[in-house]
């Protein structure tokens, strides 16, 4: 999210997280720490690629995150070390994933014991917001523990698929641009009848 408004309306849909993207190269980047006041029931969640921990560290004091979305290509070390610094806090960690025909699901292995959740993403061109869905049928391959969240060009059209999914570990939809009028910017009736419809 990165417009007040916006955020004061997506707040009276009372979503799980609300996202806040921090990378320089994306048009979503969020420089202005919002004035919203977002309820405790919602978490605050900074994505990040590639950071520094004093970077992480700002964002999480300035914004008030409840949760790290790694999107980049950070190891399990680095993963290991970010979860230290952040357990004093109690914050969660998210590692984005990009899937695809050849992903090694056994990757993910090194990862989950410093990982709360996944998100499976498609493989692009940017660590985020390609907009394009991966295929689905992949995910039977992952075996783990660890609970994930589905991303990559989800739009109102696939209510019925994502209910058909049959996954243990699945928990929900990060939706993105197949829901905005700009980057950045929510349709806000098209989450209304989303969120309805599933």
């Amino acid at each position: 999210m990165k417009y007040h408004k916006n955020m004061e309306e997506l707040v009276t849909v009372h979503p799980d997280f609300i996202g806040f993207i921090f990378h320089e190269a994306s048009p979503r980047n969020s420089t202005e720490v919002p004035t919203v006041k977002i309820p405790n029931t919602i978490q605050k969640t900074g994505v990040v690629v590639d950071k520094s921990f004093g970077f992480i560290l700002e964002k999480i004091v300035a914004y008030q995150l409840n949760v790290i979305q790694l999107h980049g290509k950070e190891s399990p070390e680095y993963c290991h070390k970010l979860k230290n610094l952040l357990a004093i806090k109690g914050l969660k960690i998210i590692k984005a994933f990009n899937i695809h025909a050849h992903f090694d699901f056994n990757v993910l292995k090194e990862y989950e014991p410093y990982c709360d959740y996944f998100l499976f993403d498609a493989f692009g061109k940017n660590a985020g917001g390609n907009g394009i869905p991966f295929k689905w049928q992949l995910l039977a391959h992952y075996h783990g523990t660890i609970p994930f969240l589905l991303s990559g060009g989800i739009d109102e059209t696939m209510v019925n698929e994502i209910k058909k999914l049959d996954h243990p570990q699945f928990i929900g939809v990060d939706i993105n641009s197949g829901f905005e009028t700009k980057p950045g910017l929510k349709n806000m009736d098209k989450i209304k009848q989303f969120k309805a419809q599933l």
